[in-house]
């Protein structure tokens, strides 16, 4: 009896002899049971909108060491980036890198878009019910509401009970708002009739003061005086066309779209000059690194999530278009800005314990007579001059005058309300409509969103019309222009919104705690950014997201 006694008091010591032998063991399993999963001190998104991924090397040989040729040399870089779905325009893609969706998924249809059920139209993040905070002007009246998804920001602030900071910032009001998600603690955007950064009540009824304290240095005006000339001599701007062509556009008061771009001139009471400089830029990242130090961000063991978008880009290749000095001069200039801010991260937070990732929301399209003129096809699309003849012929054929309201974001959007209460046949309308709009020059496909199943073109495009296509919010035909067209009434300049690569084919740089090195050319989307930052972070990721994670990108 007392032999068995023995063995069994052996067995049951038996895990405490092993812990004993093996005490690494032992506080594992302790630390398991009690400490949190490792993460970094804060992440940062950098989004550069319009830019195009050749960017990172069309002037490389340009750009400084810390810049974009760090995030390169001490990054990741998925180089064979994509956005998989269109209207390829700002809203839906800052929307898509930070929700892991699709405008179908996450309503953001586009910059606007038609209400189908109304006829009226909406903005991305317009919201009447709140109200400026910073300003008297209406530009504050915004917020996330119309984002029917969450982001990987609100995944975080949810992650963490609501203790992580969550901050978005950038010039343009939708580049702030939605990547910060529903849940954020702030969004700040720019005020052109003061210079100020504002927010709406959605989030604060009083700027922080040291919100105040940046606005009253009035930094936007000091730049604004600055006037824009090339960082470098203009002679060794050899990527670029001549500095006066009949590319690009002319600012408000100039006589030619030459430098020295003389802003001092255009300020008449209001600042929104320096949207169409690098300065824009500037700013943004002064005002961010002003919101690091403030607000705090990085400085405890909850991650922290700063959300930065730089627009200035997107103004610039708008007015001078991709082959402009203006936009080589653009990106050499924000190549200095990046530098500065990532020391600063370094100063700051601490080199590697935070985590930055850089993309952009589009890219852009060459301007089409530039193009023509170097014997390549590309061409102006009326969209314009044919919805009035494309009006003109349904009503001899309906009897009912404006039965389609636009072709905003290359869709046909009805006057459904009219069609209904007129007793109208909807599908008779479309057919017409689609048999008018295949006739036109420049017209690839004309695809009707109920039948899209059926229709004859490449899988890889029906894809990306699907994806972006949301019952409520998007024109129920979708039009393809041919490679090197685009809709638009200027001769000057550029846009974005197709399916082609030169507006889907976008930068994907991580850098920092948890990523590795090295560069991956396997397709990625747009949609893998938040769930690899889900993975990253050990979250959740979005509630809309398709995305998958990016498994390369991270340390093991």
């Amino acid at each position: 009896m007392n032999i068995v006694k023995s063995i069994l008091l052996s067995v049951a010591l038996l895990p405490l002899v092993v812990q004993a032998q093996n005490p690494k063991k032992q506080a594992l399993t302790s630390n398991n049971l009690t400490s949190s999963p490792a993460r970094p001190k804060l992440v940062v998104g950098l989004v550069v909108d319009q830019m195009r991924w050749d960017y990172l090397y069309r002037y490389a040989n340009r750009y400084g060491a810390g810049g974009f040729n760090r995030m390169l040399r001490e990054g990741f870089s998925c180089e064979n980036n994509q956005i998989t779905y269109i209207p390829t325009v700002t809203a839906a893609g800052h929307t898509g890198i930070y929700t892991g969706s699709v405008p179908s998924i996450h309503g953001i249809a586009g910059n606007d878009w038609t209400i189908q059920a109304t006829g009226k139209s909406m903005y991305c993040t317009d919201d009447p019910t709140v109200k400026t905070v910073g300003s008297t002007s209406t530009a504050g009246l915004m917020s996330p509401k119309n984002l029917l998804a969450t982001t990987i920001t609100d995944e975080l602030r949810l992650a963490t009970n609501f203790k992580s900071k969550v901050i978005g910032i950038a010039l343009k009001d939708r580049g702030g708002i939605l990547p910060a998600g529903h849940s954020a603690n702030a969004a700040y955007w720019y005020d052109d009739l003061t210079g100020n950064w504002i927010t709406s009540t959605y989030y604060m009824d009083v700027l922080p003061n040291w919100v105040n304290n940046f606005n009253s240095q009035k930094i936007a005006e000091k730049y604004i005086k600055q006037d824009w000339n090339t960082l470098y001599p203009i002679n060794t701007y050899t990527q670029s066309t001549a500095d006066d062509n009949l590319y690009e556009g002319k600012l408000r008061g100039e006589t030619a779209p030459v430098f020295p771009h003389l802003t001092s001139k255009m300020l008449n009471g209001n600042f929104s000059a320096i949207r169409n400089t690098p300065y824009g830029n500037s700013i943004t990242l002064d005002f961010a690194k002003d919101a690091i130090k403030n607000e705090q961000l990085g400085k405890d063991d909850i991650t922290d999530f700063l959300a930065v978008s730089l627009s200035s880009t997107d103004y610039i290749g708008h007015q001078y278009a991709i082959n402009s000095i203006e936009v080589e001069d653009a990106y050499l200039r924000l190549d200095k800005d990046i530098e500065e801010f990532l020391k600063t991260l370094d100063a700051t937070v601490g080199k590697g314990q935070y985590t930055v990732f850089l993309s952009s929301d589009h890219g852009a399209a060459h301007n089409p007579k530039f193009l023509a003129d170097n014997k390549i096809p590309a061409q102006l699309w009326d969209g314009r001059t044919i919805l009035n003849n494309l009006n003109t012929e349904l009503e001899k054929e309906f009897k009912q005058p404006k039965l389609v309201l636009g072709f905003g974001n290359y869709q046909v959007n009805f006057n459904n309300p009219l069609i209904a209460s007129s007793k109208l046949n909807l599908l008779e309308i479309k057919q017409f409509t689609i048999n008018f709009l295949n006739k036109q020059e420049g017209v690839t496909f004309v695809v009707d969103m109920e039948n899209i199943s059926s229709a004859s073109l490449p899988d890889a495009i029906k894809s990306k019309i699907i994806a972006g296509y949301n019952k409520d919010r998007s024109g129920a035909i979708q039009i393809l222009l041919k490679p090197g067209w685009f809709q638009g009434y200027s001769a000057t300049g550029t846009t974005h919104g197709s399916w082609n690569p030169y507006d889907t084919h976008i930068p994907l740089v991580f850098m920092g705690w948890g990523i590795k090195q090295g560069t991956l050319n396997r397709p990625t989307s747009m949609a893998d950014i938040a769930p690899t930052i889900a993975a990253l972070l050990h979250i959740q990721e979005p509630n809309g997201n398709v995305g998958e994670t990016i498994e390369e990108v991270l340390k093991k």
